[in-house]
């Protein structure tokens, strides 16, 4: 059994035009070439391969971007599919903290109407830094609902926007001002990978998923990735969440890679399912 933090499914509600990400392509065209090797997939194909390898849950998230680049998955459509596929899948709401209060309401009204159970940040789309002040409306209203939170962290692909907007050393001031927030930084920090394993060291309830990257550069020399399964696998074990970020990465090859990592079968299946269990309260 496995969660996949990080998945979109193919259809018209979750993809659009974003030109922003157009340099994404680029450097995910291999990975994302192999999800596509049969064909486009149908719905039916990416809603067997989570049956067929036995997920326990599979993580879904919007996003709103309509001040920065009018682009949106909405609440409504994650909160939908959810919904109409089951149980096994996990709605976290995205809304635009440019629109201010009304942003917090839309996330109040996603957890408590739509039944949505996180809120996704990715800041670099936003053109906000981890700790802008534009956040911290939706950061106390999280920790009001007692909600997770997902964190873009480290560098971005758009050459749209600074890459220093997931820089993981503003996780610490988030954390400091709002110590009972759930926060997941994924992807991994990288380049920063070192100061993203300082705060979460430092912070107790800041979990490090392992999204849109290939396993296998965990235990490749100088990629720069090594010290997240040095840490991951003693001092952080119960703080590493698996993710895919389909389709940017296919899921069983993706899943293959990660079980041929060097570490411990206690250890693994932590990684696997255990800490995204606890991260998202199931």
């Amino acid at each position: 059994m496995f969660i996949d933090f990080s998945s979109r499914p193919p259809g018209p509600e979750f993809v659009g035009t974003a030109p922003h990400l157009s340099n994404y392509r680029r450097v995910y065209g291999n990975t994302e070439k192999q999800t596509r090797e049969h064909g486009e997939p149908t719905l039916d194909q990416y809603l067997q391969t989570y049956e067929r390898l036995n997920a326990r849950a599979v993580v879904i998230k919007a996003r709103d971007l309509r001040t920065t680049f009018g682009f949106r998955i909405a609440n409504e459509d994650v909160a939908a599919f959810c919904r109409e596929h089951g149980e096994r899948y996990i709605g976290f709401a995205g809304v635009d903290p440019h629109r201010g209060e009304q942003a917090v309401q839309e996330l109040e009204t996603a957890i408590k109407n739509l039944g949505l159970r996180g809120l996704n940040v990715q800041g670099f789309e936003h053109k906000l830094d981890i700790d802008d002040p534009l956040l911290y409306p939706l950061y106390a209203k999280a920790a009001e609902l007692d909600i997770p939170v997902n964190i873009h962290c480290g560098t971005n692909f758009s050459t749209h926007v600074s890459m220093a907007h997931g820089h993981p050393l503003a996780l610490d001031k988030v954390l400091r001002d709002f110590p009972s927030l759930k926060i997941c930084a994924s992807p991994p920090g990288w380049p920063w990978v070192q100061e993203l394993l300082a705060v979460a060291w430092r912070h107790p309830n800041l979990w490090i998923g392992t999204v849109a990257m290939r396993p296998k550069l965990l235990n490749t020399p100088h990629s720069g990735y090594e010290p997240l399964l040095r840490y991951g696998t003693t001092v952080l074990k119960n703080r590493m969440i698996f993710g895919t970020s389909y389709p940017m990465m296919p899921v069983e090859r993706t899943l293959e890679e990660f079980q041929a990592l060097p570490m411990g079968d206690d250890v693994r299946k932590l990684w696997l399912e255990g800490n995204a269990a606890a991260f998202l309260g199931l």
